[in-house]
């Protein structure tokens, strides 16, 4: 089972790094001349200094500057004389530039003090990125510190452990697509999918924090034709397209009967066969089939598939191939068929998800030609279903996409027919497969790419759940 490599790990400072949320609240105490309670950790745990500088001028009726600046200074003079590292944080971060895994600071503090706890921390060299809370227009819980760390890092939030010791510090991390290790200081941070929570940082290990990213998902649509006989050596070139593309389930259609078990044997994956069209081949296990296993040359047919602990369902469709749209003087004159058997598809996945529809559909999408109102596809995304390859790549212009078709040269039309589309799940990366440089037709026979179709491939992001560290 792959999970998403780790890019970088982000660390929030007070509480998590340092013990310094004891020294903010002795400051904010001192400020305040009476005792915190704990109706009080909301306004002042987690959040930047203006925050709780405005929650201490409503109560008290001083201006809100002059208590900012004052929070200011009572807690870098306590900063200067009493900043401890939190056990474990130094042996942490020396280990991840063993393994020259990047760290950034992300902290709700101001400059001035992070470079003071940089300092007890023997240096900003520690970090390659350092953001605070004077380099984003918003602080903690927006994921704006996130966003920008990883971006000076030039990494995904997706591939990131953020470690937090506060649910406002949790929130700006979770929010930003970034794994979570919770290791609350002074308040407790509640359990929550995907979302880890220890005491502390004694026993976390570089291992532990990958064990934390999510699982990946990377799905291909591919349309077979004729189950690949139009080219010799169809079944070895596809077996090689399947391994360098690393995909891991696979709806396939024109699957000319066998295809899908043949393909899932020799790779030793899971199969599900519908009639003599359809198919899915899955390296994870499927747990039950769903639709009709006879259904005709069109239609669709679906499979739910066992990916650590969570369950996707998987389905493969082929809409009727008569009267294309773009060949026709009426565009849109045999639409109505190939949308009712997409509203047949949908009404069998139901409420579903998350959920994985691919397929040929034998028309556009209204997202690539605005000018005709494609209703196959606007019927998918009425019903929550978004397109994957325009999610990852929304310009159809710079990137058009076009599966239809590698083998048929101008005057055929170049469009975009087959698709990924999703419910529920979160994407990464979609793209187009071609292998080599196809001939066109009737040429075609010793083409190393065995369709006439594109296949699309779509990397998702399966949430990873708590794990031990």
């Amino acid at each position: 089972m792959t999970r998403l490599p780790l890019q970088a790990v982000l660390f929030d400072m007070d509480g998590t790094l340092v013990d310094t949320e004891r020294l903010w609240w002795e400051a904010v105490e001192q400020v305040a001349g009476r005792t915190l309670t704990e109706a009080d950790r909301p306004d002042v745990l987690g959040r930047p200094v203006e925050h709780t500088a405005a929650w201490l001028a409503a109560a008290t009726g001083a201006p809100a500057a002059g208590l900012a600046e004052t929070l200011h200074r009572e807690f870098a003079d306590r900063v200067r004389t009493g900043v401890v590292p939190r056990p474990g944080a130094l042996d942490l971060l020396d280990a991840l530039a063993r393994e020259r895994i990047p760290t950034a600071l992300v902290t709700a503090s101001p400059r001035s003090v992070a470079d003071t706890v940089l300092e007890a921390l023997g240096g900003a060299s520690r970090f390659a990125v350092s953001v605070t809370a004077d380099d984003t227009e918003h602080t903690k819980p927006a994921p704006d510190p996130y966003l920008a760390a990883c971006r000076a890092l030039g990494v995904e939030p997706s591939g990131c452990v953020a470690v937090e010791d506060t649910e406002t510090g949790v929130r700006s991390a979770e929010a930003a697509g970034c794994a979570v290790l919770a290791v609350p200081s002074l308040a407790p941070v509640a359990a929550a999918p995907g979302r880890t929570v220890l005491t502390g940082l004694d026993d976390v290990t570089v291992a532990g924090l990958r064990a934390l990213l999510p699982y990946r998902l990377r799905v291909m649509t591919w349309n077979l034709w004729y189950g690949g006989t139009k080219v010799h050596d169809h079944r070895a070139k596809q077996l090689k397209v399947l391994t360098e593309t690393d995909v891991d389930v696979v709806g396939l259609q024109e699957t000319y009967g066998t295809a899908a078990e043949e393909l899932a044997l020799a790779l030793g994956w899971h199969h599900h066969r519908a009639g003599t069209n359809l198919g899915i081949i899955s390296r994870f296990p499927i747990t039950a089939v769903l639709g009709d296993p006879d259904v005709g040359f069109y239609g669709a047919a679906g499979a739910r598939i066992a990916v650590g602990e969570r369950e996707v369902e998987v389905w493969t469709a082929h809409l009727d191939a008569e009267r294309y749209g773009p060949y026709a003087a009426e565009p849109l004159a045999h639409e109505e068929v190939r949308l009712g058997q997409l509203r047949d598809t949908l009404r069998r996945i139901g409420e579903a998800a998350p959920v994985v529809l691919v397929g040929d559909f034998n028309s556009p999408s209204h997202l690539d030609r605005p000018d005709v109102g494609w209703p196959v596809t606007k019927a998918a995304e009425e019903a929550g279903f978004r397109d994957s390859y325009r999610e990852a790549r929304p310009d159809p212009v710079r990137d058009p996409g076009h599966t239809w078709s590698p083998v048929h040269a101008h005057p055929e039309p170049q469009d975009r027919i087959d698709f990924v589309l999703h419910r529920g799940l979160l994407v990464l990366d979609s793209r187009t497969q071609v292998s080599g440089t196809p001939r066109t037709w009737p040429d075609v026979e010793d083409n190393d790419w065995p369709s006439d179709h594109a296949a699309v491939i779509t990397t998702f992001s399966l949430g990873s759940g708590p794990a031990t560290v």
